[in-house]
């Protein structure tokens, strides 16, 4: 369970239900701040002569926490100041406890300098000022203060997220500071993932403080860190009476004869993550381009949705992806022939690029279409996604990108992949995770084609849906950060059999 997240009202829930459970509130505090304290120190090591700290607590539980930091940094030798936010009197619970056993000064925030120079200049600051559930936007004090604090570049600790940013949308509320170290308790939250928060917290140290598994397991999270505990038991792996249709068989749309490249791109991801068997569709004008530049990868005729129609008549077939090059008009009507005929039997669907825009502002008719299909995946980027689902007020206004594609999911009854920097797989009965690999160097010409390849070679597979998803954007990153500096598109399928002799155990398959 450490890859599931917590929302800020699951893990204000947790808090309660450790502390039930006969887990003391200030105990779990004091190992919050022990954890704040020892990231302090490994930055100042990283400083030589490195000794003063600036801790900066807010009013709540998070200052609580930075009030332990501080009586423990000093405790072990540092020069610490602690400035507060607010009037210590008016602490209450735990934190108050906290502050009771700080017996150094307090500095008022607006007095404090980040930028001191010479004898009071500091070596690190610990940022406890606000938590992930903070509601409001930062201004006023606490706002100026972060503003001098970014602009001074010191290293900074953040207590469960950089103050001002919003732990259940990853975004800035008002004003934040990026963090060189963030330290959170117990699971990670939705918005150390998603960007800008995923930006903004540096180095994200995970910390066990003593709440325990039941209690969160008790919550039955719904929001997952996208990584291998989530699939890696449905992974597929052939047997030893394996042969290439038992592996599945991966039928892929071409676009026409000055389209064709993504088609292929599509197809050469599919074989490569597994399928045994990969056939391209394609138009009778195109079947000359694409003939010469394939060799395991099969070609049929296919020019209108009769034909696919003919082609889905063999049942050795279990995945179809279009979209990619097909143009809009083509598209729709050949998503309206391949939902058809995968009402006749349980065949995989990936939809991308003209089979999303072709419905554009018209969600509902794709819904309609797909009710019956078990297993659809679709992997719109961001403005495929705001194009297909401007007509759905739950995705369009939605306040975070979590938020988005649970609701576009759940509107169109599909495993939904909101593709991005902080790629988000959701599923329509609420499931959702969010992708913790990738390079900026994914963000290329084809790329996303490669992608849909991978979804449609494990969903030939028969791995169930969500899970196919999240492997495939998964890999997907972890093939572009192999590859890096110089990436093309046709680098990635390449890049995948050493992923995944990495990913899986070599003795299983």
């Amino acid at each position: 369970m450490m890859h599931c997240l917590l929302d800020t009202e699951e893990m204000a829930e947790a808090d309660r239900g450790a502390i039930a459970g006969g887990v003391p509130g200030i105990a779990l505090m004091e190992a919050a701040g022990a954890a704040c304290a020892d990231a302090a120190v490994d930055l100042m090591a990283q400083t030589p002569g490195g000794r003063r700290v600036l801790v900066a607590c807010g009013p709540g539980n998070n200052g609580g926490d930075g009030f332990v930091a501080a009586r423990l940094l000093a405790e072990r030798g540092y020069a610490v100041t602690l400035a507060f936010l607010g009037d210590a009197a008016r602490l209450a619970g735990d934190a108050a406890i906290a502050a009771a056993r700080w017996t150094g000064a307090l500095v008022p925030l607006e007095q404090a300098d980040p930028a001191a120079s010479g004898d009071r200049a500091y070596d690190v600051v610990v940022d406890a000022l606000f938590g992930a559930g903070l509601t409001r936007d930062v201004s006023g004090v606490p706002a100026a203060f972060l503003e001098r604090l970014a602009a001074s570049g010191l290293p900074v600790v953040a207590v469960d997220v950089p103050s001002g940013l919003d732990g259940n949308t990853g975004r800035v509320r008002g004003t934040a500071c990026p963090a060189a170290i963030t330290v959170t308790f117990a699971r990670r939250k939705p918005g150390h993932l998603l960007q800008p928060g995923r930006a903004l917290c540096g180095r994200l140290r995970l910390v066990d403080i003593g709440i325990p598994d039941a209690v969160i397991e008790s919550l039955a999270p719904n929001t997952f860190a996208n990584e291998e505990p989530l699939w890696r038991a449905a992974f597929p792996h052939p047997g030893i009476d394996a042969h290439k249709y038992s592996r599945g068989h991966a039928l892929v749309l071409s676009g026409p004869a000055d389209a064709t490249g993504a088609a292929r791109l599509v197809a050469r991801g599919a074989l490569r993550i597994g399928a045994g068997a990969v056939t391209i569709g394609s138009p009778t004008d195109a079947l000359a381009v694409n003939a010469a530049q394939l060799t395991a990868i099969m070609l049929r005729p296919c020019d209108d949705a009769d034909d696919l129609a003919g082609l889905l008549e063999d049942p050795r077939i279990t995945a179809l992806a279009l979209g990619p090059g097909l143009g809009r008009e083509r598209a729709r009507a050949l998503v309206e022939a391949a939902a058809g005929a995968a009402h006749a039997r349980t065949r995989a669907l990936v939809l991308d690029a003209d089979a999303l825009t072709a419905f554009a502002g018209e969600h509902a008719a794709l819904a309609r279409l797909l009710a019956g299909v078990e297993r659809v995946v679709a992997t719109p980027h961001a403005g495929e996604f705001a194009k297909l689902l401007s007509d759905c007020p739950e995705a369009r206004e939605a306040p975070s990108k979590l938020a988005a594609a649970r609701a576009g999911a759940a509107a169109l009854g599909i495993v939904l992949v909101d593709k991005g920097p902080d790629t988000v797989i959701a599923a329509p009965d609420g499931r959702a995770a969010i992708n913790t690999t990738g390079t900026p160097y994914l963000a290329t010409a084809g790329s996303g084609d490669v992608l849909a390849g991978f979804c449609a070679g494990l969903l030939a597979q028969s791995m169930p849906v969500f899970e196919a998803a999240c492997a495939a954007v998964n890999l997907h990153g972890r093939a572009g950060a192999r590859v890096g500096p110089g990436l093309i598109a046709e680098d990635l399928p390449e890049a995948l059999p050493g992923v995944l002799g990495e990913v899986l155990d070599p003795a299983s398959g």
